[in-house]
């Protein structure tokens, strides 16, 4: 199988191109390291010629929902239109568990790629996805104010990013599916307790501060909504096994 993975150096693309690799795909990756701009579309249509099957791992760093919606809507509306045009027969994209309930801000911009990707004229697949661990290393080094850092109060249920991307893998060779089982981790933990222990980690003197905050986001993050409801697939690797392991670029 020809398989384009957009946004292939990321925290999840490099599993994927890794994994699909090894399962002897041909593989391309989108993304600007190798000459691929996916949300104006320059390069993109070379890079899909011959692709039976698109990846989308594509991802933005931002909370704010504007911004979300429109890196989501670009990259998204690029890669269907011109794979339709490349004769793409397959696109699989990766959500986030629970992005209905807490339409607001990142997760926006999620429900927006999910909708025009239902709406397309592509066959697809959707697998929704709890946060990764490295979610709480992130955390960890984005909202540390000297000695404390800001964690929002956050039942998760974390998956290994390598994990992820093999179900990415297998979804693309079982073919369109539509909504995939939710993936998530084995055990559901608080978020202030992964980056505690992340900081611990690292050797970091830390005092975490967990707050609270209004709006559904936040309301969402702290009443487990974001947790796979039963019946979703589970991951194998704990957190505590992952950051023992330093398994996060294998």
């Amino acid at each position: 199988m020809n398989i384009a993975v957009a946004g292939g150096t990321g925290t999840v693309g490099r599993h994927v191109v890794r994994i699909a690799l090894a399962r002897g795909h041909r593989v391309v990756s989108l993304s600007r390291a190798e000459g691929v701009d996916l949300v104006d579309g320059n390069g993109l249509a070379e890079a899909l010629r011959g692709v039976d099957t698109v990846i989308d791992v594509a991802n933005t760093q931002t909370l704010n929902g504007k911004k979300s919606v429109q890196f989501f809507t670009a990259v998204t509306g690029n890669l269907l239109q011109q794979g339709k045009a490349a004769g793409v027969r397959h696109h699989v994209a990766l959500s986030i568990v629970g992005a209905d309930k807490a339409a607001a801000g990142y997760y926006a911009g999620k429900l927006a790629q999910e909708k025009l990707v239902r709406d397309s004229d592509l066959p697809w697949t959707i697998l929704r996805a709890t946060q990764f661990h490295e979610f709480a290393e992130q955390i960890l080094h984005r909202s540390s104010l000297g000695p404390l850092v800001l964690v929002p109060r956050m039942a998760t249920q974390p998956v290994a990013a390598r994990e992820v991307a093999d179900a990415l893998v297998d979804a693309a060779e079982a073919g369109p599916r539509g909504r995939a089982a939710d993936l998530g981790g084995p055990e559901r933990r608080q978020l202030a307790d992964l980056v505690r222990a992340s900081a611990l980690k690292q050797g970091q003197k830390k005092r975490i501060i967990e707050f609270t905050a209004p709006g559904p986001l936040w309301r969402a993050m702290r009443n487990g909504d974001l947790i796979p409801e039963p019946g979703a697939a589970v991951g194998r690797q704990k957190f505590s096994e992952w950051l023992e392991t330093g398994t996060r670029g294998t």
